[in-house]
């Protein structure tokens, strides 16, 4: 890719930016955009909607980035939880990373880069047509075998001065004509050691120190955010108030005698063994199918309500298949009779679930302290091991209900499935990536399309095609795989929706390794080199230039989907469009308005992957940095926004996807020491592939240090913290109350009643209700 590619990318990227952010900050003012734009506030009754019309709404603004700016961290705990300041915090993390090696990448190592001649000399004249090779490692000198260099010229030096000892020997002015005989020819000959030794090695020393420096202060800020996020973790325990969470575990693999329930084997195994601080218990039943009857029902339920709210020439139609079939009918009557029957299916099914046969041998069970549910959540309940299984239940609303229908052999077929699909869609992934690598190429395109060989010579065209196509198809590919990864981890068995998000979080993360960094470098750099591959002679010197050169695509990556998709879920274009489709302005919005959750599987890995390619790329092609910043800049003020006006948590994790932001932190570290030893390998810089071993090495063990150090406080609290918690409790007078809601806290919903008005009284009442 040439510079005037990437500068055509960075134009569009730039002005997609710019229209977004323009119309962001008019559209938010509109009435009717309230629901796509500040859904929380609509939701928490912190704004209402307006009907007069105020010139001011036409005009753009930036009063959002300066709200945004000005929250501070304990407000936005305040208002979106821990696991909300967490994600912020991965920017704070990834920004000072950034800085410092920006400042490091731009100012020495990508001048060094410049300065190098091994593909060619760099002329700011032709700066448009040059190549962004240029600008990596690749054009830096390959470095010598200096220490052997050295013996030889001191061999030289020796050889020299005794050869001219023995003619000035000869010579009356032995002792006066020394100085300037000898020591001249040795200085001039270590000046021209030196020379060759500065021009040739030290700038890949330079890179060489860039990797150390970079990696220590990343180590430093690891250990920094871990204590830190740990302590906040720990304060935020000791303010919450009694959560139903902290009293309660979830226990699986109940036995249960003959004759007996799984009630009664739960009350009395609890009853026996923890006599003084077991409160209850709600033990789970099979609701799949009353679910599917409840979720049936609301849809009618919003059927008809839009039916009343519509025109009358729209309540009537056939009873049959699409409404094309059957009788005519009174659509609306003929709802609320199909809702009226689907109530009373309900309620048998209710009925029928209560009984024991529809027992699942899993239950809650509640505690009266912390500890002494954390006791028995760490405590190994049996001696046989697989019976009274026993873990830390979710928070009621965060429990994914419809994993415990599944049969144990039912989980175990899903986790093989599961790990089938997703090595099926890594695998299938590739053919887009490999396509859209052939776009980069435009004498290989040309080739496989040769129809658009004259379309291609237009230089605009080419520019599009190879600095900014690309990187687009790909998004939209992208696009599709955090619902895959989510729905493949739901399946999987997770009993609460906080970790099927963490699972999918980790899935995605590993899935974009994979396929964009891995996929884009052996199908850019490898399989384009088969050629010199069949020639091993000419494969270190063809590698040195074949690894770092798939820089330029990820440049062009981090521009067109690291600012689009930033500026894109500020604009919220996706929600706009169904909002204008269902609620058009001025149309009917009785609905109840729902703010959407934060998508933290969607989102934290994409942010994970920006920072290893910044880590890996910074001292292979420091030009990458620059346009990184850019993007978490957007992404800090754009996320703050959000989260004050448009996602509203269903779950409080308390900051536990940290630990997948340090694993990914030091993965990217280890993987660039490793491309490090291999650049610098193939560059004929020995000692320095040598003085990089240790790194990894040393990356592990301190990453062994934080997992021994901060790991545990994020698996479970620790006694000191439960009983000085519950030591508080004793003289809140709440907590009474607390336990008497505490023991129908984790009631399935599905088994809550559901009432229906028959409009006896005349008026317009809602005909469900849960």
């Amino acid at each position: 890719m040439i510079v005037s590619a990437l500068l055509t990318s960075v134009g569009i990227n730039f002005g997609l930016c710019v229209l977004f952010f323009t119309l962001y900050s008019i559209l938010r003012k509109q009435p009717c955009n309230y629901d796509v734009y500040i859904p929380r506030l609509l939701a928490e009754g912190k704004s209402q909607q307006r009907s007069s019309f105020i010139l001011e709404w036409l005009l753009p603004s930036t009063s959002w980035v300066k709200r945004a700016w000005q929250t501070t961290e304990e407000e936005l705990l305040l208002s979106s939880g821990l696991d909300a300041v967490v994600f912020m915090r991965i920017f704070i993390f990834s920004l000072r990373v950034f800085c410092l090696a920006g400042i490091i990448g731009i100012f020495v190592l990508l001048p060094v880069n410049c300065l190098g001649t091994q593909l060619a000399q760099f002329d700011i004249a032709e700066l448009s047509n040059i190549s962004l090779d240029l600008f990596t490692i690749s054009n830096v000198n390959n470095g010598s075998k200096w220490w052997v260099k050295f013996g030889y010229e001191a061999h030289s030096l020796l050889f020299t001065f005794v050869i001219r000892a023995g003619i000035l020997h000869v010579r009356e002015n032995w002792f006066a004509d020394f100085p300037y005989c000898i020591l001249l020819p040795l200085v001039s000959l270590y000046f021209n050691k030196l020379c060759i030794f500065f021009h040739l090695s030290c700038r890949l020393w330079a890179h060489f120190c860039a990797v150390y420096i970079v990696t220590g202060f990343v180590c430093y800020l690891l250990y920094y955010e871990y204590n830190y996020i740990s302590s906040k973790r720990i304060e935020y325990f000791y303010s919450s108030k009694p959560q139903p969470h902290q009293f309660t575990v979830l226990v699986r693999s109940i036995p249960v005698a003959a004759g007996s329930s799984v009630s009664d084997s739960v009350e009395k195994f609890f009853t026996e063994y923890y006599p003084t601080t077991y409160l209850s218990h709600m033990v789970v039943r099979r609701t799949n199918k009353i679910r599917g009857l409840i979720d049936e029902a609301k849809k009618l339920y919003k059927r008809i309500t839009a039916l009343q709210s519509g025109p009358t020439k729209t309540k009537y139609g056939r009873e049959g298949y699409l409404g094309l079939f059957g009788r005519k009918v009174d659509l609306v009557d003929h709802y609320e009779k199909k809702l009226e029957d689907l109530e009373e299916n309900v309620r048998l099914e209710q009925s029928e679930a209560s009984l024991a046969g529809e027992e699942i041998r899993a239950a809650f069970v509640s505690f009266k302290t912390r500890y002494a549910a954390s006791t028995a959540c760490h405590m190994q309940q049996s001696i046989n091991p697989t019976r009274w299984v026993t873990e830390e239940a979710p928070e009621p609303h965060d429990v994914n209900w419809p994993f415990f229908s599944s049969s144990f052999l039912r989980r175990w077929f899903s986790k093989l499935a599961v790990v089938v699909v997703y090595i099926l869609v890594t695998v299938l992934f590739l053919i887009p990536v490999v396509f859209v690598q052939g776009l980069t190429n435009l004498d290989q395109l040309e080739l496989m399309f040769p129809f658009l060989k004259s379309i291609l010579t237009l230089k605009f065209v080419s520019q599009v095609v190879t600095g900014y196509l690309p990187s687009f198809i790909l998004q939209l590919f992208l696009k599709t795989v955090p619902p895959v990864m989510k729905f493949l981890s739901s399946i999987q068995g997770y009993i609460s929706i906080s970790q099927i998000e963490k699972s999918a979080c980790n899935r995605m993360f590993w899935f974009t390794v994979w396929n964009i960094f891995f996929g884009n470098v052996l199908s850019g750099s490898v399989l384009n080199q088969i050629s010199t591959i069949l020639d091993p002679e000419n494969i270190p010197s063809k590698l040195a230039v074949a690894v770092p050169a798939q820089a330029s695509f990820f440049i062009a990556y981090v521009v067109t989907i690291g600012w689009t998709s930033a500026s894109t879920e500020l604009f919220r274009i996706i929600p706009l469009i169904c909002s204008l489709i269902r609620n058009p302005c001025g149309g009917d919005k009785d609905d109840e308005l729902e703010a959407p959750p934060p998508p933290y599987h969607r989102d934290i890995p994409k942010i994970l992957f920006f920072g290893l390619l910044g880590i890996t790329y910074f001292f292979l092609a420091p030009l990458i940095l620059p346009f990184l910043l850019v993007y978490f800049c957007l992404g800090y003020i754009i996320y703050r926004n959000q989260f004050l006006n448009v996602y509203s948590p269903r779950y409080e994790a308390a900051g536990k996807f940290w630990p997948i932001v340090h694993n990914s932190m030091i993965f990217s570290l280890v993987l660039m020491h490793a491309i490090a030893v291999g650049i610098f390998t193939l560059k004929k810089l020995s000692m320095a592939s040598t003085l990089t071993f240790p790194l990894p090495v040393f990356t592990l063990i301190f990453n062994e240090y934080c997992r021994k150090r901060f790991l545990p406080n994020f698996v479970a609290y620790s006694a000191e913290s439960l009983i000085k918690k519950d030591r508080g409790d004793i003289h809140d007078g709440s907590m009474e109350e607390f336990f008497e809601s505490l023991v129908t806290a984790y009631q399935d919903p599905a088994l809550l009643p559901i009432q229906y008005s028959s409009h006896t009284d005349g008026h317009s009442t809602p005909l469900l209700r849960v």
